[in-house]
């Protein structure tokens, strides 16, 4: 399947899982648990020596995957991250540089404030991630911001877990929310996939 926008990867599920691998062993059975569960688009953080490794084997063993690249700070990890096999990336937050970095690349950068929505927003750029959703007022936020921002859609991600995401997508401008919650660190050490099967299952199910 191509995917040639970030809108495409938003529009695959309602949840995005925001990855932190430890193992790079662990990669190919996550993802293929996330996948059977439903969920195809998967951000790989950029906060692990594993990462990268782990973006190439899922990219390599997982076809009916869409592995992306997370906490993208710099050109360089755009490089490295095509090099891995990476289908798409999401920043923390918004930096021209990585915009035009990225360029055919779907990219997704994180805004917080209505200074840096208006900063993306002059970018061309339709499609951000709210973050940190929760720290930065959650919800209320993001209803507020649709006023003066109409057109931005936004994936917010940050402190979200299972119970918060249904009201996060209600909201006419949130396309899909990221959230580790379906892919817990305990889960992930003791390989408990179905477990994990399960989480991704319930969180494809969410409505939006």
């Amino acid at each position: 399947m191509t995917l040639d926008t970030i809108e495409q990867v938003m529009d695959l599920a309602p949840v995005i899982p925001v990855l932190t691998i430890e193992r790079v062993s662990d990669a190919v059975p996550l993802a293929r648990a996330l996948v059977r569960g439903g969920l195809r688009a998967l951000e790989v953080t950029l906060r692990t020596d594993a990462a990268l490794a782990a973006i190439s084997a899922i990219a390599r063993d997982v076809p009916d995957s869409v592995p992306g690249v997370g906490t993208v700070m710099t050109p360089d990890d755009l490089v490295q991250a095509r090099a891995a096999g990476a289908r798409f990336a999401v920043s923390p937050g918004f930096a021209p540089d990585l915009v035009t970095a990225a360029g055919d690349l779907p990219y997704l950068p994180g805004i917080a404030t209505p200074s840096e929505a208006m900063a993306a927003q002059m970018a061309g750029l339709r499609h951000v991630k709210f973050f940190p959703a929760e720290a930065m007022g959650g919800v209320k936020t993001l209803a507020a911001l649709a006023g003066p921002f109409p057109s931005l859609i936004f994936c917010p991600t940050g402190g979200i877990g299972r119970a918060q995401a249904g009201d996060y997508l209600a909201l006419e401008n949130v396309r899909c929310v990221g959230g580790s919650w379906v892919a817990p660190r305990d889960l992930v050490r003791g390989e408990d996939w179905d477990a994990i099967c399960e989480l991704a299952s319930a969180a494809a199910k969410l409505g939006r």
